[in-house]
């Protein structure tokens, strides 16, 4: 996993294995559990800090010693993306309709048009181009918390459409999203790690021990994540057939539900290690 960009695998850290702890979580335990994925302890503490400084995580002190813990906005990206992953929402129902939204934000504001753009993706939007976005859910809601959260004030507006003429609903997705290759990308997902799960089934070790199955476990929530972001997780009305992402998903959560136990050990082991409140103001951290 070397070559991964630091702030998406501590992202992963804690939506994997941190997400439901209230405390927050001393910062040499998270070196520790970073380390098996090429961060260092000086990459491990630059990311932290600038993550902090976005507003991603809480930094706290005690002595000498630091902590992080997600803020709420950090809790909620993690929440919405742990949703994703593990209830995806192909077999919703769908009435045909689509959700048409249009922007057109001034130059000067540029920074706000990319951020939306950016947000916009990630709630599943298929650009048509020139300023216009749809989606086959509703996306009311989603609209009015952006113009709030970005400040776009009325540059956003929303209208319920259907395609018109001799435009299909399979041609506009065709113009609007590439799902052939998001069916490769899960058809090769599914194919590298069910041989993973085989090599673990034939390994002469009963199990895999602890520290393996939370560096193997990383890994798999780590690459199927990524799906969450790609996919705009259109109705299975919308989907080739067969979808690969049946498969992937399968595939993940069998082999995920097997790691879970161990990996869940190991990382207890690595938090107990953490200094306790008595001790935080005499440990370096």
């Amino acid at each position: 996993m070397r070559g991964q960009r630091p702030q998406d695998l501590v992202f992963t850290l804690f939506g994997e294995y941190l997400l439901e702890r209230s405390d927050s979580v001393w910062v040499g335990s998270l070196i520790a559990l970073l380390e098996p994925f090429g961060l260092t302890e000086g990459g491990v503490r630059t990311v932290l800090s600038r993550m902090a400084k976005k507003g991603w995580l809480a930094s706290e002190r005690s002595g000498r010693s630091s902590f992080y813990a997600l803020t709420e906005r950090g809790r909620s990206l993690l929440e919405e993306g742990q949703a994703r992953i593990y209830d995806p929402s192909w077999d919703r129902d769908w009435d045909g309709a689509w959700f048409l939204l249009a922007y057109s934000i001034p130059q000067d504001a540029r920074s706000a048009r990319d951020r939306l753009r950016d947000r916009l993706a990630w709630l599943g939007f298929g650009s048509i181009g020139n300023g216009l976005w749809i989606s086959s859910r509703d996306v009311q809601a989603d609209v009015r918390d952006l113009s709030v959260q970005l400040g776009l004030g009325n540059h956003l507006l929303c209208f319920q459409a259907s395609p018109v003429g001799t435009l299909t609903n399979h041609e506009l997705v065709d113009r609007c999203w590439d799902l052939g290759a998001l069916h490769r990308s899960y058809r090769d997902f599914a194919q590298r790690w069910t041989e993973a799960a085989r090599e673990m089934d034939d390994s002469r070790a009963p199990d895999h021990n602890d520290a393996r199955a939370f560096a193997l476990r990383f890994e798999l929530i780590h690459e199927f994540r990524r799906f969450s972001l790609e996919d705009p997780f259109l109705p299975r009305a919308l989907l080739p057939d067969p979808w690969a992402g049946d498969a992937a998903s399968a595939v993940f959560r069998d082999l995920h539900d097997r790691l879970v136990g161990p990996a869940d050990r190991w990382v207890s082991a690595i938090l107990r290690d953490a200094p306790d409140r008595t001790d935080r103001e005499a440990t370096a951290s």
